[in-house]
Order: structure tokens, then C-alpha cells, then sequence
């Protein structure tokens, strides 16, 4: 038996439906998206954490049904803060030798594509693209506003 509210399992209800109207109305939602889904609900879940709930990488191999994904949903409450812009600097601070607020465009894209949820060069310049982010005369990205647009997330 769930241990979520009704209103919880209401607001759960709603992203589902809405999923479940762009798949095509038949109960069911394409587990492709059970990231989409958790993050519409307030999650900030890592890749690795979609694919051990049942996430898939294409879609079409598999669909969940509402109270098959509250399972999910639960497992997500347990995730952590996935950090703040003071982390974010602070990390970034390493890169910085001058202490000038800039890291290299070349050494950041290392970062991306090698540590933590790691990215491929293509996420990375999609990211790149539509954070607006570029580059000054010696190749270096100033840090605080590439941070402050991913945290603020998409402008449409």
C-alpha cells in the first residue's frame, strides 16, 4: 500500500494524465519518459537513477500504468538536493587558476563529459546552445553566468 496522500497522489495524477494524453490517451505513459515525469513532479533525478526505476532509453519498451509508477514516484522522494549555486561556484572555483570567475571552454567540457551523470560532446553543446553560452577571445566561459542559466532553467 502506497504511503503517499491523496493530494499527493492527485498532483501525480495530473502529470500522469497529461503524459498519457501526449502517448495517446490509453492509460498508459512510455516508461522513455518516467524522467520527464519526475521532474514535473519537482525531481531532479540522475540517469542512473531512471534507468534502476524502470526508465528506458528508447521509446516503446515499456509502459507503466498510474499505479505503477507511484512506486517510482516514491523511490524519488528519497533523492537528494542535487545542489545549489553556491556549490556549483565553488566546484567551478577549482578550474579557476586566476580567480577571475572564468574556466576554459575546453576544460569544462572535459568536466561535463567525464565526471558525475556524464554527458556526451552532443548534450554538451546542446547545452551550450541554449544557455547562450560563448566563448571570450582566449576560449574561456565566465562560470557564475553559465551556472546561473542552467539553474534557472528553459525560457520558452
Amino acid at each position: 500500500m502506497s504511503s503517499l496522500s491523496k493530494d499527493t497522489v492527485e498532483d501525480i495524477r495530473e502529470v500522469f494524465d497529461l503524459f498519457d494524453f501526449w502517448d495517446g490517451r490509453d492509460g498508459d505513459v512510455d516508461a522513455f519518459k518516467t524522467g520527464d515525469m519526475l521532474r514535473c513532479l519537482g525531481y531532479n533525478p540522475t540517469e542512473t537513477f531512471v534507468k534502476k526505476n524502470g526508465g528506458t532509453k528508447a521509446m516503446g519498451e515499456k509502459a507503466y500504468k498510474l499505479e505503477e509508477f507511484l512506486p517510482i514516484y516514491e523511490s524519488a522522494t528519497t533523492l537528494k538536493d542535487t545542489g545549489t549555486f553556491a556549490d556549483f561556484k565553488e566546484a567551478f572555483k577549482t578550474f579557476d587558476r586566476e580567480g577571475q570567475g572564468f574556466i576554459s571552454s575546453a576544460e569544462m567540457r572535459q568536466v561535463l563529459v567525464s565526471l558525475g551523470d556524464r554527458m556526451t560532446d552532443a548534450e554538451v553543446d546542446e547545452i551550450l546552445k541554449f544557455t547562450d553560452t560563448r566563448e571570450d577571445l582566449e576560449g574561456n566561459i565566465k562560470y557564475e553566468e553559465f551556472i546561473q542559466k542552467i539553474m534557472d532553467g528553459p525560457t520558452n
